[in-house]
């Protein structure tokens, strides 16, 4: 079941510098890949990441603005009432 080493690949049976038994092949050509494969992957959850914390960001701005505006509307509401009963007050006043 053991073979050998060829062109730095370690094939499956193989003992290892240790003296384990390598449970996979592994190849040298394959990790630098895999490096650069891992590399894409979290420059690409980097980048998810990102764009849910920007999305994140901008709800919570759209929820800010929409109750600033709700705001706005109850104090405009509030003053109409304020000019209503001044209004009452002022007809009291002249009667």
């Amino acid at each position: 079941m053991l073979k050998e080493r060829r062109n730095g690949t370690e094939q499956k049976g193989m003992k290892d510098e240790r003296g384990g038994c390598v449970e996979e092949i592994k190849d040298s050509t394959t990790t630098t890949t895999d490096s650069k494969d891992r590399e894409e992957e979290e420059k690409e959850e980097e980048e998810k990441e990102e764009e849910k914390e920007e999305e994140e960001e901008e709800k919570e701005e759209k929820q800010e603005e929409k109750q600033e505006e709700e705001e706005k509307e109850e104090n405009e509401e509030e003053e109409e009432k304020v000019k209503e009963e001044v209004c009452k007050l002022e007809r009291r006043i002249n009667v």
